[in-house]
């Protein structure tokens, strides 16, 4: 209630709720306010430990952060993790945390630190996402991390410099949308005018430039309710400028541009299936524009994307412009699988069913000699030719339709490709954005509300924490 609920600690004393607990049960005593917060910190640091010694397991992890300013001019930072537990795509978050000192590059980098110390990850992190902000990007690279751009920043930089041409009449549209949110009878007018149309009633949505899309949305409201706009505007005499039919038709073809742009950047800001493989995938760059040839300029030359396209089973070669990056890339992959295989012992794997025992005198001492001596010739195999062969065979499996999830594919082969599969387990753990950690600070807005103004940065950090945990804690707990 407290974290999932935004309720204030305060609601146990509240006369409403007192009333209503009473109602329900005469005899049940609410919990005093600092009994409430005793048991929320009982299971932040319950939830906090699993989620530690879940993370502790695997090999590798992504990391992104982001800072953010709340309603009372507090400063916090957020980190989250990313990794890949049992061919499936896990997140949590690390930490959200006020972050008062200064937002340099030295200050930035020690706080990251902290955090993947505390957690036992500094050493796993493969590379870490963050907007396009020169000192969070030069705190990354202090650190030594690999650092990745937010492909949705990236994606709304491109979108915002093409923009400027059609400004004009963007703005436009702007005023008209400002008119239909500060006017009463306009918002009114234009409701009764989408009714007697037949029209959804839909008020025309605002721009915002630090929300991704929103200009897009923004346009395809207002076309959406072309014509009640047009019969409400004129029947209020709204001091706007009007659209021309010609700049009604230009809005209508920015939408179409623009739709590419929000499909790519909605499905690669998600956190519960693979992205970054995509970025580098070549269907998807063909999609966008010739003008993001400039900001994704050699993006198959950034090897952590090259190598998640290439461990994509939908992916593999065909997602290289050119067979040399995709031999450099497979060629890469090879040496690292021989390192694995050479520092790792790779599980023997059990004989193919109806094989072993079948007429194979697998039991008898004939094959005994034979047994010990193939054994023999196996440990002696030579790691590197072992890591050629299983990425050969690897490329010659038909690729995976795009639909399907490549972890199940990587779930079922892992016996055939032991030494492809650990490696694969440190390369898609990336994410192809650094939503996740913007996310946390959307619903830590709702956190400190009006309400709990007041509320000290501990319990904001602890409770932005339970709020990610609570909803993933029940749902694996209803598994049987």
């Amino acid at each position: 209630m407290i974290a999932t609920d935004f309720q204030p600690f305060s609601i146990v004393e509240d006369t409403g709720f007192k009333k209503y607990s009473q109602a329900l049960n005469p005899s049940y005593i609410p919990p005093s306010r600092k009994a409430l917060a005793q048991k929320v910190t009982d299971m932040y640091d319950r939830e906090t430990a699993s989620l530690k010694r879940r993370v502790s397991k695997v090999p590798a992890v992504c990391l992104t952060t982001d800072c953010w300013t709340s309603r009372t001019t507090a400063s916090y930072m957020s980190v989250t993790c990313h990794f890949i537990e049992d061919f499936r795509v896990a997140s949590c978050l690390l930490d959200c945390f006020e972050f008062s000192e200064r937002h340099t590059a030295d200050n930035i980098a020690q706080q990251l630190l902290s955090v993947a110390a505390e957690w036992g990850v500094d050493k796993k992190v493969v590379c870490c996402l963050t907007d396009n902000a020169a000192n969070v990007t030069k705190a990354i690279q202090t650190i030594g991390w690999t650092h990745l751009p937010c492909l949705a920043h990236t994606i709304n930089l491109v979108v915002r410099d093409n923009l400027q041409a059609s400004k004009p009449i963007i703005d436009k549209v702007k005023e008209a949308v400002e008119y239909f949110h500060r006017s009463t009878v306009g918002a009114q007018k234009l409701k009764e005018t989408q009714l007697q149309m037949k029209m959804e009633e839909l008020r025309p949505k605002q721009d915002c430039p630090t929300r991704w899309n929103s200009t897009y949305y923004m346009l395809k409201s207002f076309i959406a309710s072309k014509n009640a706009i047009i019969s409400t505007l004129a029947v209020t005499n709204a001091p706007v400028r009007h659209l021309s039919q010609e700049e009604w038709t230009t809005v209508q073809e920015i939408c179409t541009i623009l739709q590419p742009f929000e499909e790519v950047t909605v499905e690669l800001s998600a956190e519960s299936y693979l992205t970054a493989s995509k970025v580098a995938a070549q269907g998807v760059i063909d999609s966008l524009c010739a003008s993001m040839s400039l900001r994704f300029h050699r993006i198959h030359a950034n090897h952590i994307l090259a190598d998640t396209a290439a461990l994509d089973p939908r992916f593999r070669r065909m997602a290289f412009p050119d067979g040399r990056t995709a031999d450099e890339t497979f060629q890469r992959l090879s040496t690292a699988a021989a390192r694995i295989s050479s520092d790792t012992p790779i599980q023997q794997q059990p004989a193919v069913e109806g094989l072993e025992g079948a007429g194979s005198g697998a039991g008898s001492i004939v094959w005994s000699y034979f047994h010990e001596k193939v054994a023999g010739t196996v440990e002696a195999r030579n790691p590197t030719s072992d890591a050629v062969m299983e990425v050969r065979a690897y490329l010659e499996e038909p690729l995976l339709p795009t639909h399907e999830d490549p972890l199940k594919w990587w779930e079922c082969r892992a016996p055939v490709y032991p030494r492809l599969s650990k490696l694969m387990a440190k390369k898609l753990c990336v994410v192809a954005t650094s939503v996740p950690s913007e996310r946390i600070f959307s619903k830590t807005g709702q956190i400190i509300s009006e309400r709990r103004s007041r509320l000290k940065p501990k319990w904001s950090e602890l409770l932005s924490s339970l709020m990610q945990i609570c909803p993933r804690t029940r749902k694996r707990q209803k598994k049987p």
